[in-house]
């Protein structure tokens, strides 16, 4: 029961910090799609300029990294340490798997791809996760699948599991922030 407490916990704190922050979420995950996407620009500008050996592909990635940067800030609000950093490279790593998992699918490889794309979405629920304020350190604790634990991240293929399955910190995290951004959503 302690695990259910947890969550309604959880969907609470989202429900106050998105209040506070008068923040909306749809536009907000907007807003960090096209941050991936700026970020993926400000890499292929980079590459351009190493293979082109021409320094104004330079200016660009200058031009584009400060607009990436401004926009960001619209949704870090609030940040500690290297929370920044982690942010943007969550944001550029889920852009990329998803990439990568969509190229598989268009290998017809569904199984891979489908890992992919989950892998991608859990980066992506840690950024908002991080973001909102919803998910700490407090909250990253290793431990081993219970009835509880199936009820939290509502995954079919998860029941079938022994119930001594380790869970990650990482998987736990994302599973938990899945669902308070599913929550949020109209």
């Amino acid at each position: 029961m302690t695990k259910i407490k947890d969550v309604k916990s959880l969907l609470q704190r989202v429900e106050e910090v998105t209040k506070q922050k008068e923040l909306d979420l749809s536009s907000g995950e907007d807003l960090s799609i096209g941050v991936m996407n700026l970020i993926s620009i400000e890499e292929h500008l980079f590459y351009t300029s190493q293979k082109t050996k021409d320094k104004k592909y330079l200016d660009l990635l200058d031009e584009v990294r400060r607009m990436r940067t401004e926009l960001l800030k619209e949704i870090i609000k609030d940040y500690e340490g290297e929370v920044w950093c982690i942010s943007k490279h969550l944001l550029a790593a889920s852009m990329r798997i998803m990439e990568v998992g969509t190229k598989e699918l268009k290998k017809n490889n569904k199984e891979k791809a489908w890992d992919l794309f989950d892998k991608s979405y859990k980066l992506y629920s840690l950024f908002w996760g991080l973001n909102l304020g919803v998910v700490g350190t407090k909250d990253a604790k290793r431990s081993t699948k219970n009835e509880e634990e199936i009820l939290l991240t509502n995954d079919p293929t998860t029941e079938h599991r022994s119930p001594t399955t380790n869970i990650s910190v990482f998987s736990k995290l994302g599973a938990l922030v899945q669902k308070a951004i599913d929550c949020c959503r109209e």
